[in-house]
């Protein structure tokens, strides 16, 4: 055990003294502020700022949505109103949108006999969101106007069209009720999973790739001489596991800083903030030193029988394609989270350490299947470390020659 320990410290500090460590912790969640920042901004303000032209040939329906089009504090529109206007007006508006001295052309006809139709005119055919905006006050203008021929004034139409937002409410096992919010929900299940992604993937590749490193370096054979291969293959795992954790515990305390700062408040502002329980920040650290564990290990023993990282690679494919089942899962979480598909996904071993915590952020689990999603997990550790280590005992020695299939399984007969 001492050891192991020994082998854990060398691994852990060289890791954290190293200037990639310090890079991507500052790095990731960096990008990721950069990225929400970039979200919130772009979902916010596209489409805002254009200058439209509205012509029609009533004055009333084309100022109504010019009213509306202005009361959007985020569409930041400025709004020319032609009415009524002819063809000719038409072709003189359609040469300054050529021309770009105007954004966009909405063009109204409204016959006496038949639907309205509308034609929006631009340079840009992306135009969504703007014609989303038109399109919403259109339709609100022609209600209005059509309620208004009914005798309805303009207050007990408004009153009459007042649109009702439905509160959403999640009812637990006990029967408790508590206010829940799709989007909150749904962002969480997605943060939990890619905090767990990311780690164990980057550091099990990462491990890997050292594993080759040192193999070529041959520290190995001066290692070899006060450490057993199992050892050192442990202690590399104990100790870049520590690293990993250290990294998230860093970027936890970074998050709940930045929470409480003034940089955060537009972002966390309405009802996008997010909220974990005690079980979810107890057991996250358990899923990840497992999930870790797990691939780290099988690609360590892997990482042995290459010769170099181009042909570690061709290995990729074993630990990106549960990742992908994992996350193409999360949109059936959302729906029904004790389905048998979520279940089996989160007892799974290889796609347990990133469906059960976002499956606990949507529904709390029963207590057995976190038993055995664990239990199952620590049993999959124990046979892909016997499967590693006898890999990793040989191959850590071979050079030369990438590893054949005939010669692994001679390998693995080796005591």
């Amino acid at each position: 055990m001492r050891k192991i320990l020994l082998v854990a410290k060398r691994e852990y500090l060289e890791q954290i003294r190293g200037r990639s460590f310090r890079i991507s912790t500052v790095l990731v969640p960096s990008l990721i502020f950069l990225l929400l920042g970039l979200s919130y901004f772009t979902g916010r303000h596209a489409g805002a700022g254009l200058h439209v032209a509205i012509a029609a040939g009533s004055a009333p329906l084309a100022n109504d949505i010019r009213r509306q089009l202005l009361d959007d504090k985020y569409a930041r529109f400025t709004v020319d109103v032609v009415a009524p206007a002819t063809e000719q007006d038409r072709a003189s508006l359609l040469k300054k949108v050529q021309s770009k001295s105007l954004d966009g052309l909405l063009w109204i006809e409204t016959p006496a006999t038949g639907a309205a139709a509308a034609t929006y005119t631009s340079q840009t055919p992306g135009d969504l969101t703007p014609r989303g905006r038109l399109e919403a006050a259109l339709n609100r203008s022609l209600l209005n106007e059509r309620l208004a021929t009914m005798g309805l004034k303009k207050a007990e139409a408004d009153a009459l069209l007042k649109e009702v937002t439905i509160e959403t409410r999640q009812m637990d096992k006990e029967g408790k009720a508590a206010q829940s919010n799709g989007i909150e929900v749904f962002s969480k299940a997605l943060t939990l999973a890619f905090l767990l992604t990311m780690p164990i993937l980057l550091y099990g590749m990462d491990m890997a790739r050292s594993v080759i490193e040192e193999k070529h370096s041959r520290i190995f054979e001066v290692m070899l001489s006060v450490a057993s291969p199992d050892d050192l293959l442990t202690g590399k795992l104990l100790g870049v596991g520590a690293v990993g954790l250290t990294q998230i515990a860093i970027w936890a305390a970074g998050a709940a800083l930045l929470a409480g700062s003034a940089l955060a408040g537009p972002m966390l502002s309405g009802n996008s903030a997010l909220h974990f329980t005690w079980a979810e920040g107890l057991l996250f650290p358990v899923y990840f030193v497992l999930g870790f564990f797990l691939y780290s290990a099988f690609f360590s023993g892997l990482a042995a029988t290459c010769e170099t990282a181009q042909e570690l690679q061709m290995y990729m494919p074993l630990a990106v394609i549960p990742v992908w089942i994992s996350f193409g899962i999360i949109p059936f979480l959302l729906s029904n989270p004790s389905s048998a598909g979520a279940v089996v996904a989160s007892i799974f071993p290889l796609t347990a350490p990133f469906v059960m915590i976002p499956r606990m952020g949507l529904e709390m689990p029963p207590l057995w299947q976190i038993a055995a999603s664990i239990g199952l997990l620590i049993l999959s550790i124990w046979g892909v470390l016997w499967f590693s280590s006898r890999l990793y005992r040989v191959g850590i020695l071979m050079y030369g020659k990438r590893a054949t299939l005939p010669e692994l399984v001679r390998w693995l007969r080796y005591s």
